[in-house]
């Protein structure tokens, strides 16, 4: 996946200060999260997603320590507080929170800003808001139970052409099917499940 990433012409870039790849967390699915960022290549980003988890400080102060330590960025999921509490670089937003995007890129200008979005109108929307990169999934079938029906190369590549931002494909993303995703115009791509195995 990262020969995939680094032979990607983006249409939008570079996105502030992000890398070509990007590695989402996930409770149900990363549930040592430090042991697959102790072991990420170079030049990985990392999105922490605590989704109200109890320990997230902690947690999140650990990947920040061992991100610091290898030259990674990091980013915090949805919630200001906890990016702010664990020293993030920035803040990753979901969809549902894209109307809360230019309060964040004014209170925070030195953030990374990135967000997700599932269709045209909600990347287009993140991008205009003041999001530095659009997270749009997903672009193949998905292991995670909220996705939705896959878009597709087409449907994705129409997407990056219209959003005024870098965009980054995530859902079922690997390193068989970033191949397809070449001539998409894409930033990066971003994953979970694609990073799990040593």
């Amino acid at each position: 996946m990262a020969a995939a990433a680094a032979g990607l012409t983006p249409r939008h870039g570079p996105a502030k200060g992000l890398p070509r790849l990007l590695f989402l967390t996930d409770p149900a699915r990363t549930p040592d999260p430090e042991a697959v960022v102790a072991r990420l290549p170079p030049g990985v980003g990392v999105i922490f997603r605590a989704f109200g988890a109890n320990d997230a400080v902690d947690q999140g102060r650990r990947l920040r320590a061992l991100t610091r330590q290898r030259g990674l960025i990091l980013l915090a999921g949805a919630d200001p507080d906890l990016a702010l509490a664990i020293a993030a670089d920035g803040l990753h937003l979901p969809q549902r929170s894209l109307a809360d995007l230019p309060a964040r890129r004014a209170a925070r200008p030195d953030w990374i800003l990135t967000a997700a979005a599932h269709d045209r109108a909600a990347a287009v929307a993140a991008a205009k808001g003041g999001a530095d990169a659009v997270l749009v999934s997903p672009v193949f079938a998905s292991n995670s139970p909220s996705a939705g029906a896959p878009l597709g190369v087409g449907a994705f590549t129409a997407i990056v052409e219209a959003t005024p931002a870098p965009v980054y494909a995530l859902g079922g993303v690997t390193a068989v099917t970033s191949r397809e995703l070449a001539a998409s115009g894409a930033a990066g791509f971003a994953a979970i499940e694609a990073f799990l195995e040593p």
